[in-house]
Protein backbone atom coordinates (compact mmCIF):
# COMPACT_ATOMS: atom_id res chain seq x y z
CA UNK A 1 0.00 0.00 0.00
CA UNK A 2 1.32 3.46 -0.84
CA UNK A 3 2.24 5.79 1.98
CA UNK A 4 0.43 8.63 0.28
CA UNK A 5 -3.28 9.06 -0.24
CA UNK A 6 -5.01 8.40 -3.51
CA UNK A 7 -7.98 10.34 -4.82
CA UNK A 8 -10.47 8.84 -7.18
CA UNK A 9 -12.43 11.41 -9.12
CA UNK A 10 -15.94 10.11 -9.60
CA UNK A 11 -17.71 12.47 -11.99
CA UNK A 12 -21.45 11.98 -12.35
CA UNK A 13 -24.41 14.06 -13.39
CA UNK A 14 -26.05 13.72 -10.00
CA UNK A 15 -27.37 16.95 -8.42
CA UNK A 16 -25.16 18.67 -5.88
CA UNK A 17 -25.97 18.03 -2.23
CA UNK A 18 -24.06 19.44 0.76
CA UNK A 19 -22.14 16.84 2.78
CA UNK A 20 -20.98 17.49 6.34
CA UNK A 21 -17.71 16.23 7.77
CA UNK A 22 -18.21 13.24 9.98
CA UNK A 23 -21.63 12.33 8.66
CA UNK A 24 -21.92 8.54 8.61
CA UNK A 25 -23.49 6.29 6.03
CA UNK A 26 -24.29 2.57 6.29
CA UNK A 27 -21.71 -0.02 5.29
CA UNK A 28 -21.81 -0.64 1.54
CA UNK A 29 -19.80 -2.20 -1.27
CA UNK A 30 -18.81 -0.41 -4.47
CA UNK A 31 -19.38 -1.95 -7.90
CA UNK A 32 -16.61 -4.33 -8.92
CA UNK A 33 -13.93 -2.69 -11.07
CA UNK A 34 -12.34 -5.26 -13.40
CA UNK A 35 -8.61 -5.88 -13.07
CA UNK A 36 -7.91 -4.98 -16.71
CA UNK A 37 -9.19 -1.44 -16.10
CA UNK A 38 -6.55 -1.01 -13.40
CA UNK A 39 -3.71 -2.27 -15.58
CA UNK A 40 -0.44 -0.49 -14.89
CA UNK A 41 -1.25 0.40 -11.28
CA UNK A 42 0.60 -1.48 -8.53
CA UNK A 43 -2.37 -2.75 -6.54
CA UNK A 44 -6.10 -3.17 -6.92
CA UNK A 45 -9.19 -4.42 -5.12
CA UNK A 46 -12.95 -4.02 -5.11
CA UNK A 47 -14.34 -3.54 -1.59
CA UNK A 48 -14.33 -0.24 0.29
CA UNK A 49 -16.62 -0.49 3.37
CA UNK A 50 -17.54 2.09 6.02
CA UNK A 51 -18.49 5.10 3.95
CA UNK A 52 -17.93 8.53 5.49
CA UNK A 53 -18.53 11.87 3.78
CA UNK A 54 -16.55 15.09 4.05
CA UNK A 55 -16.04 18.39 2.27
CA UNK A 56 -12.52 18.86 3.61
CA UNK A 57 -9.75 16.92 1.84
CA UNK A 58 -7.14 18.72 3.94
CA UNK A 59 -8.39 16.84 7.03
CA UNK A 60 -7.88 13.38 5.51
CA UNK A 61 -5.31 11.14 7.22
CA UNK A 62 -2.61 9.48 5.13
CA UNK A 63 -3.02 6.06 3.58
CA UNK A 64 -6.69 6.31 2.66
CA UNK A 65 -8.67 6.13 -0.53
CA UNK A 66 -11.27 8.71 -1.47
CA UNK A 67 -13.96 9.13 -4.06
CA UNK A 68 -14.81 12.62 -5.26
CA UNK A 69 -17.70 13.73 -7.38
CA UNK A 70 -19.84 16.86 -7.72
CA UNK A 71 -21.46 16.04 -4.39
CA UNK A 72 -18.25 16.13 -2.34
CA UNK A 73 -15.58 13.78 -1.03
CA UNK A 74 -16.44 10.21 -0.10
CA UNK A 75 -13.97 8.69 2.32
CA UNK A 76 -13.61 4.93 2.77
CA UNK A 77 -11.77 3.09 5.54
CA UNK A 78 -10.69 0.47 6.27
CA UNK A 79 -10.36 -0.70 2.68
CA UNK A 80 -8.94 -3.07 0.17
CA UNK A 81 -6.51 -1.03 -1.91
CA UNK A 82 -8.24 0.16 -5.07
CA UNK A 83 -5.14 1.82 -6.53
CA UNK A 84 -1.77 2.49 -4.97
CA UNK A 85 -0.23 5.77 -6.14
CA UNK A 86 3.07 7.34 -5.08
CA UNK A 87 2.84 10.98 -4.08
CA UNK A 88 5.83 11.74 -6.26
CA UNK A 89 4.05 10.46 -9.36
CA UNK A 90 1.92 12.71 -11.52
CA UNK A 91 -0.54 9.91 -12.25
CA UNK A 92 -3.81 10.41 -14.07
CA UNK A 93 -5.66 7.33 -15.25
CA UNK A 94 -9.33 7.16 -16.17
CA UNK A 95 -11.50 4.07 -15.83
CA UNK A 96 -15.01 3.70 -17.21
CA UNK A 97 -17.46 1.78 -15.04
CA UNK A 98 -21.19 2.19 -15.56
CA UNK A 99 -21.99 5.87 -14.96
CA UNK A 100 -18.70 6.69 -13.23
CA UNK A 101 -15.34 7.95 -14.43
CA UNK A 102 -12.60 7.02 -11.96
CA UNK A 103 -9.43 9.08 -12.00
CA UNK A 104 -6.53 8.37 -9.65
CA UNK A 105 -4.43 11.28 -8.39
CA UNK A 106 -2.31 12.05 -5.35
CA UNK A 107 -3.74 14.29 -2.64
CA UNK A 108 -0.31 15.48 -1.58
CA UNK A 109 1.24 18.48 -3.33
CA UNK A 110 2.55 16.29 -6.15
CA UNK A 111 2.07 18.60 -9.14
CA UNK A 112 5.18 19.58 -11.03
CA UNK A 113 6.03 23.23 -10.43
CA UNK A 114 6.64 24.93 -13.79
CA UNK A 115 9.60 27.15 -12.93
CA UNK A 116 9.21 30.08 -15.29
CA UNK A 117 12.20 31.82 -13.78
CA UNK A 118 14.65 29.05 -14.64
CA UNK A 119 13.12 28.48 -18.09
CA UNK A 120 13.33 32.20 -18.85
CA UNK A 121 16.96 32.19 -17.73
CA UNK A 122 17.76 29.45 -20.24
CA UNK A 123 15.97 31.37 -23.01
CA UNK A 124 17.88 34.54 -22.19
CA UNK A 125 21.14 32.62 -22.38
CA UNK A 126 20.14 31.33 -25.82
CA UNK A 127 19.27 34.88 -26.91
CA UNK A 128 22.58 36.27 -25.62
CA UNK A 129 24.49 33.59 -27.53
CA UNK A 130 22.65 34.42 -30.75
CA UNK A 131 23.15 38.17 -30.30
CA UNK A 132 26.87 37.61 -29.79
CA UNK A 133 27.02 35.56 -32.99
CA UNK A 134 25.11 38.25 -34.87
CA UNK A 135 27.45 40.98 -33.63
CA UNK A 136 30.54 38.95 -34.60
CA UNK A 137 29.33 38.01 -38.06
CA UNK A 138 27.58 41.17 -39.35
CA UNK A 139 28.33 43.80 -36.69
CA UNK A 140 24.67 44.42 -35.77
CA UNK A 141 23.38 44.86 -32.22
CA UNK A 142 19.59 44.60 -31.76
CA UNK A 143 17.96 47.72 -30.33
CA UNK A 144 14.77 48.15 -28.32
CA UNK A 145 13.08 51.51 -27.70
CA UNK A 146 10.69 51.89 -24.76
CA UNK A 147 8.38 54.88 -24.31
CA UNK A 148 7.01 55.57 -20.84
CA UNK A 149 4.38 58.29 -20.29
CA UNK A 150 3.48 59.34 -16.76
CA UNK A 151 4.79 58.42 -13.33
CA UNK A 152 2.99 55.17 -12.48
CA UNK A 153 5.30 53.26 -10.17
CA UNK A 154 4.35 49.86 -11.56
CA UNK A 155 4.98 50.99 -15.14
CA UNK A 156 8.32 52.53 -14.15
CA UNK A 157 9.28 49.21 -12.50
CA UNK A 158 8.36 47.25 -15.63
CA UNK A 159 10.42 49.58 -17.83
CA UNK A 160 13.39 49.36 -15.46
CA UNK A 161 13.21 45.55 -15.49
CA UNK A 162 13.05 45.50 -19.28
CA UNK A 163 16.10 47.74 -19.50
CA UNK A 164 18.07 45.45 -17.18
CA UNK A 165 16.97 42.41 -19.18
CA UNK A 166 18.18 44.06 -22.40
CA UNK A 167 21.57 44.75 -20.88
CA UNK A 168 21.87 41.16 -19.66
CA UNK A 169 21.61 39.72 -23.19
CA UNK A 170 23.38 42.46 -25.14
CA UNK A 171 20.38 44.36 -26.59
CA UNK A 172 20.85 48.12 -26.79
CA UNK A 173 18.00 49.91 -25.06
CA UNK A 174 16.59 53.36 -25.86
CA UNK A 175 14.38 54.86 -23.19
CA UNK A 176 12.05 57.85 -23.41
CA UNK A 177 10.31 58.97 -20.20
CA UNK A 178 7.66 61.64 -20.68
CA UNK A 179 5.54 63.52 -18.10
CA UNK A 180 1.89 62.74 -17.48
CA UNK A 181 0.66 65.82 -19.35
CA UNK A 182 2.53 65.02 -22.57
CA UNK A 183 0.31 65.43 -25.62
CA UNK A 184 -0.58 62.55 -27.89
CA UNK A 185 1.16 64.34 -30.78
CA UNK A 186 4.45 64.40 -28.87
CA UNK A 187 4.28 60.66 -28.24
CA UNK A 188 3.49 60.02 -31.92
CA UNK A 189 6.52 62.12 -32.85
CA UNK A 190 8.84 59.90 -30.81
CA UNK A 191 7.27 56.76 -32.30
CA UNK A 192 7.78 58.14 -35.80
CA UNK A 193 11.45 58.84 -35.03
CA UNK A 194 12.02 55.29 -33.77
CA UNK A 195 10.13 53.87 -36.78
CA UNK A 196 12.72 55.54 -39.04
CA UNK A 197 15.79 54.71 -36.94
CA UNK A 198 17.66 51.72 -38.46
CA UNK A 199 19.36 50.95 -35.13
CA UNK A 200 15.99 50.41 -33.42
CA UNK A 201 14.50 47.00 -34.18
CA UNK A 202 11.68 47.01 -31.65
CA UNK A 203 9.39 49.66 -30.17
CA UNK A 204 7.38 49.23 -26.99
CA UNK A 205 4.92 51.78 -25.64
CA UNK A 206 4.35 51.01 -21.97
CA UNK A 207 0.64 50.62 -21.22
CA UNK A 208 -1.61 51.90 -19.78
CA UNK A 209 -1.33 55.42 -21.15
CA UNK A 210 -2.79 58.54 -19.48
CA UNK A 211 -6.54 58.87 -19.94
CA UNK A 212 -6.32 61.86 -22.29
CA UNK A 213 -4.55 59.77 -24.95
CA UNK A 214 -6.10 57.50 -27.56
CA UNK A 215 -4.33 54.24 -26.86
CA UNK A 216 -5.44 52.68 -30.13
CA UNK A 217 -3.97 55.52 -32.21
CA UNK A 218 -0.64 55.26 -30.45
CA UNK A 219 -0.37 51.47 -30.67
CA UNK A 220 -1.31 51.57 -34.35
CA UNK A 221 1.40 54.17 -35.03
CA UNK A 222 4.17 51.68 -34.23
CA UNK A 223 5.56 50.18 -37.45
CA UNK A 224 4.33 46.61 -37.82
CA UNK A 225 7.94 45.56 -38.55
CA UNK A 226 8.96 46.85 -35.10
CA UNK A 227 5.83 45.89 -33.13
CA UNK A 228 7.66 43.57 -30.71
CA UNK A 229 4.72 43.77 -28.29
CA UNK A 230 2.60 42.11 -31.00
CA UNK A 231 -0.44 44.37 -30.49
CA UNK A 232 -0.64 45.94 -33.94
CA UNK A 233 -4.03 45.01 -35.47
CA UNK A 234 -2.34 43.51 -38.53
CA UNK A 235 -0.26 41.21 -36.32
CA UNK A 236 -3.37 40.15 -34.37
CA UNK A 237 -5.29 39.69 -37.63
CA UNK A 238 -2.60 37.43 -39.05
CA UNK A 239 -2.54 35.48 -35.79
CA UNK A 240 -6.27 34.85 -36.12
CA UNK A 241 -6.13 33.62 -39.73
CA UNK A 242 -5.09 30.14 -40.78
CA UNK A 243 -2.28 30.12 -43.30
CA UNK A 244 -1.02 33.55 -42.20
CA UNK A 245 1.91 34.24 -39.91
CA UNK A 246 2.16 37.32 -37.67
CA UNK A 247 5.48 39.12 -37.61
CA UNK A 248 5.29 39.08 -33.80
CA UNK A 249 3.19 37.30 -31.19
CA UNK A 250 2.20 39.17 -27.98
CA UNK A 251 4.79 38.44 -25.32
CA UNK A 252 2.73 37.02 -22.44
CA UNK A 253 0.65 34.64 -24.60
CA UNK A 254 3.81 33.56 -26.40
CA UNK A 255 5.44 32.92 -23.02
CA UNK A 256 2.51 30.74 -21.92
CA UNK A 257 2.81 28.50 -24.97
CA UNK A 258 6.59 28.39 -24.65
CA UNK A 259 6.22 27.12 -21.07
CA UNK A 260 4.00 24.30 -22.31
CA UNK A 261 6.48 23.42 -25.06
CA UNK A 262 9.50 23.48 -22.77
CA UNK A 263 7.70 21.25 -20.26
CA UNK A 264 6.80 18.76 -23.03
CA UNK A 265 3.06 19.28 -22.59
CA UNK A 266 1.18 17.85 -25.55
CA UNK A 267 -1.35 20.44 -26.74
CA UNK A 268 -2.68 18.84 -29.90
CA UNK A 269 -6.20 17.48 -29.48
CA UNK A 270 -6.43 18.55 -25.83
CA UNK A 271 -9.29 20.44 -24.22
CA UNK A 272 -8.03 23.90 -23.28
CA UNK A 273 -9.85 26.57 -21.28
CA UNK A 274 -8.73 30.19 -21.28
CA UNK A 275 -10.14 32.25 -18.42
CA UNK A 276 -10.32 35.90 -19.51
CA UNK A 277 -10.76 37.47 -22.95
CA UNK A 278 -8.53 40.56 -22.89
CA UNK A 279 -6.75 41.78 -26.01
CA UNK A 280 -3.44 41.49 -24.16
CA UNK A 281 -3.61 37.85 -22.99
CA UNK A 282 -6.92 35.98 -23.18
CA UNK A 283 -7.82 36.43 -26.82
CA UNK A 284 -4.32 35.97 -28.33
CA UNK A 285 -3.48 32.96 -26.14
CA UNK A 286 -6.74 31.31 -27.25
CA UNK A 287 -5.70 31.88 -30.88
CA UNK A 288 -2.28 30.38 -30.18
CA UNK A 289 -3.87 27.29 -28.62
CA UNK A 290 -6.04 26.90 -31.71
CA UNK A 291 -2.89 27.05 -33.84
CA UNK A 292 -1.56 24.18 -31.71
CA UNK A 293 -4.71 22.15 -32.57
CA UNK A 294 -6.27 22.33 -29.11
CA UNK A 295 -10.04 22.51 -28.67
CA UNK A 296 -10.46 25.88 -26.96
CA UNK A 297 -13.15 27.34 -24.71
CA UNK A 298 -13.03 30.87 -23.32
CA UNK A 299 -14.52 31.57 -19.90
CA UNK A 300 -15.35 35.21 -19.18
CA UNK A 301 -17.49 37.38 -16.93
CA UNK A 302 -20.73 36.45 -18.75
CA UNK A 303 -20.05 32.72 -18.96
CA UNK A 304 -22.62 30.47 -17.33
CA UNK A 305 -21.27 27.56 -15.28
CA UNK A 306 -17.58 28.60 -15.52
CA UNK A 307 -16.56 26.00 -12.93
CA UNK A 308 -18.16 23.17 -14.87
CA UNK A 309 -16.56 24.27 -18.15
CA UNK A 310 -13.12 24.72 -16.60
CA UNK A 311 -13.30 21.29 -14.96
CA UNK A 312 -13.30 19.69 -18.43
CA UNK A 313 -9.93 21.21 -19.34
CA UNK A 314 -6.67 19.37 -19.84
CA UNK A 315 -4.95 22.77 -20.02
CA UNK A 316 -6.06 25.88 -18.11
CA UNK A 317 -4.64 29.33 -18.81
CA UNK A 318 -6.06 31.93 -16.43
CA UNK A 319 -5.66 35.67 -17.02
CA UNK A 320 -8.59 37.28 -15.29
CA UNK A 321 -7.02 39.28 -12.44
CA UNK A 322 -9.10 37.81 -9.61
CA UNK A 323 -7.08 36.41 -6.68
CA UNK A 324 -7.60 32.69 -6.01
CA UNK A 325 -10.73 32.56 -8.16
CA UNK A 326 -9.97 29.12 -9.59
CA UNK A 327 -10.33 26.65 -6.71
CA UNK A 328 -9.51 22.99 -6.59
CA UNK A 329 -13.10 22.10 -7.47
CA UNK A 330 -12.62 23.81 -10.86
CA UNK A 331 -9.67 21.60 -11.81
CA UNK A 332 -9.68 18.27 -13.58
CA UNK A 333 -7.29 15.70 -12.17
CA UNK A 334 -3.98 15.87 -14.01
CA UNK A 335 -4.66 19.20 -15.73
CA UNK A 336 -1.81 21.57 -16.58
CA UNK A 337 -2.30 25.11 -15.26
CA UNK A 338 -0.67 28.31 -16.49
CA UNK A 339 -1.55 31.14 -14.10
CA UNK A 340 -1.03 34.57 -15.67
CA UNK A 341 -2.72 36.48 -12.85
CA UNK A 342 -0.64 38.52 -10.44
CA UNK A 343 -2.80 40.02 -7.71
CA UNK A 344 -1.82 41.77 -4.46
CA UNK A 345 -3.64 40.58 -1.34
CA UNK A 346 -3.27 41.97 2.16
CA UNK A 347 -0.75 40.15 4.33
CA UNK A 348 0.20 41.64 7.70
CA UNK A 349 3.18 39.27 7.93
CA UNK A 350 4.78 40.78 4.83
CA UNK A 351 7.02 43.84 5.11
CA UNK A 352 5.13 45.40 2.19
CA UNK A 353 1.77 44.66 3.82
CA UNK A 354 0.72 42.47 0.93
CA UNK A 355 1.76 39.40 -1.06
CA UNK A 356 1.22 38.40 -4.66
CA UNK A 357 -1.07 35.55 -5.64
CA UNK A 358 -2.41 34.27 -8.93
CA UNK A 359 -5.90 33.70 -10.26
CA UNK A 360 -5.58 30.04 -9.24
CA UNK A 361 -5.54 28.84 -5.63
CA UNK A 362 -2.01 27.45 -5.78
CA UNK A 363 -2.09 25.15 -2.75
CA UNK A 364 -5.29 23.47 -3.89
CA UNK A 365 -4.12 23.22 -7.50
CA UNK A 366 -0.89 21.47 -6.52
CA UNK A 367 -2.89 18.59 -5.06
CA UNK A 368 -4.92 18.02 -8.22
CA UNK A 369 -3.05 19.28 -11.29
CA UNK A 370 -0.12 17.50 -12.90
CA UNK A 371 1.77 20.79 -13.39
CA UNK A 372 1.20 24.40 -12.35
CA UNK A 373 3.01 27.74 -12.55
CA UNK A 374 3.71 29.61 -9.29
CA UNK A 375 3.00 33.30 -8.73
CA UNK A 376 5.38 35.02 -8.78
CA UNK A 377 8.06 33.16 -10.72
CA UNK A 378 5.91 31.57 -13.39
CA UNK A 379 4.67 33.54 -16.37
CA UNK A 380 6.16 36.93 -15.42
CA UNK A 381 9.81 36.16 -16.28
CA UNK A 382 8.68 34.57 -19.55
CA UNK A 383 6.97 37.77 -20.70
CA UNK A 384 10.24 39.71 -20.63
CA UNK A 385 12.13 36.77 -22.19
CA UNK A 386 9.67 36.76 -25.10
CA UNK A 387 10.10 40.53 -25.54
CA UNK A 388 13.85 39.99 -25.92
CA UNK A 389 13.19 37.10 -28.31
CA UNK A 390 10.88 39.23 -30.46
CA UNK A 391 13.48 42.02 -30.58
CA UNK A 392 16.16 39.58 -31.73
CA UNK A 393 13.78 38.14 -34.34
CA UNK A 394 13.11 41.64 -35.66
CA UNK A 395 16.81 42.44 -36.00
CA UNK A 396 17.52 39.15 -37.76
CA UNK A 397 14.62 39.72 -40.16
CA UNK A 398 15.67 43.28 -40.99
CA UNK A 399 19.25 42.23 -41.72
CA UNK A 400 18.37 38.87 -43.29
CA UNK A 401 20.51 37.08 -40.73
CA UNK A 402 19.98 33.36 -40.19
Amino acid sequence: MASSMAFIDCSTSAPTRPFLFGKLRPRRVLPFIPQHLLQGLPAAGNRLPNLRLTNSPSSFPEGNVFLRNQQGFRHFRPFTVLASVSASEAVTRTFARKSFNWTVISTEASAKVIDGKSIAKKIRHEIATEISRMKDEIGVIPGLAVILVGDRKDSATYVRNKKKACESVGIKSYEVCLPEDTTEEEVLKFISGFNDDPEVHGILVQLPLPSHMNEQNIVNAVSIEKDVDGFHPLNIGRLAMRGREPLFVPCTPKGCIELLHRCDVDIKGKQAVVIGRSNIVGMPVALLLLREDASVSIVHSRTKNPEEITRQADIIISAVGQPNMVRGSWIKAGAVIIDVGINPVEDARSERGYRLVGDVCYEEARKIASAVTPVPGGVGPMTIAMLLSNTLTSAKRMHNFH
